[in-house]
């Protein structure tokens, strides 16, 4: 199913529970969506959430809230039920804020334009960590529980280790040649995978994030903007080509095409409650839901 937004979409998130998908707008929109497999979606909400745009989306404290970020330095919650605002930070970062993800039941993070990497209790709706950890704005983040590592990607070609238990930043990598956009952990916490500017997949292993230990060059000439991980084995990308694909991790190989966005650059990619849904967003204004067929997942 495809819903028309009207206007750009910078990040898409799906409820933990429900049939809800939620997108934020370049207009400083966001939009509340009901899906499902066999009828049209369903429009919920639409909040003026921000003054300029809306580029991070996460539900938070069970699916009650959604949390965005914006480059007007605020972080909005915002009641999913009547659309009301429960709390806005206005100056929660000192430049715009990128990207916005779930830690723990009571913690986000949030990156922004500058580099600087926060974490924020949602209960007490306070900082209770600050990172200096980039140089250039903070392109996308990933979360190791086990461990509590913060992981994020940079513009500045670097990827970095934030450690939430000694509040330290733990390693960064040296400067690659390529603007880090993506990254997700696979196999078993063993590997960590970046999507760069050139189509390049870098492969960290665990522990040792100075240089990469591996490279998938044949996956795209354009940019990897998105990253989402199936299994531990493989991860569904977005290029800025438009193609959506599975890929398989060590041994590194393209599995098959899985949709595309008419040649528009794909922002974000995100997975249903459930796992049956695969939402897809693009320059082109549409927000795909894509049923998720057990054919994918029995792919080999």
């Amino acid at each position: 199913m495809e819903i028309d937004l009207g206007k750009l979409p910078f990040d898409l998130d799906f409820h933990p529970s429900h049939q809800l998908v939620a997108a934020g707008l370049i207009s400083g929109d966001l939009l509340l969506y009901r899906y499902a497999a066999d009828s049209t979606p369903q429009r919920q909400l639409k909040v003026g959430a921000h003054t300029e745009s809306c580029r991070a989306v996460r539900f938070i404290n069970e699916g009650r809230a959604i949390v965005t970020g914006s480059p007007d330095c605020s972080i909005l919650a915002t009641d999913v039920e009547t659309g009301s605002a429960i709390a806005r930070l206005e100056n929660s970062h000192g430049a715009a804020v990128n990207r916005i993800v779930n830690l723990t039941e009571s913690t986000v993070a949030s990156g922004d334009d500058d580099g600087c990497v926060k974490v924020w209790d949602t209960r007490q709706r306070s900082c209770c960590n600050s990172f200096e950890a980039h140089e250039e704005y903070i392109s996308d983040m990933t979360f190791a529980s086990d461990s509590m590592k913060l992981l994020a990607t940079s513009g500045d070609g670097t990827l970095s280790v934030c450690n939430l238990r000694s509040n330290k930043i733990q390693t960064q990598s040296e400067f690659s040649e390529d603007e880090l956009l993506s990254v997700v952990i696979m196999k078993n916490g063993r590997k960590v995978i970046c999507g760069t500017q050139t189509g390049t997949l870098l492969l960290y292993s665990w522990g040792f994030f100075k240089d990469c230990s591996d490279r998938f060059v044949d996956l795209s000439p354009n940019s990897v903007d998105a990253l989402l991980k199936l299994d531990e084995d493989r991860v569904i990308t977005g290029s800025e080509n438009g193609l959506i694909s599975l890929v398989g991790i060590l041994p590194n190989r393209i599995i098959q095409p899985i949709a595309e966005h008419s040649e528009y650059p794909i922002e974000r990619l995100a997975f249903s409650y459930d796992r049956k849904f695969l939402g897809s967003i693009s320059h082109d204004q549409i927000l795909k839901v894509l049923a998720f067929l057990k054919a994918y997942t029995e792919i080999e």
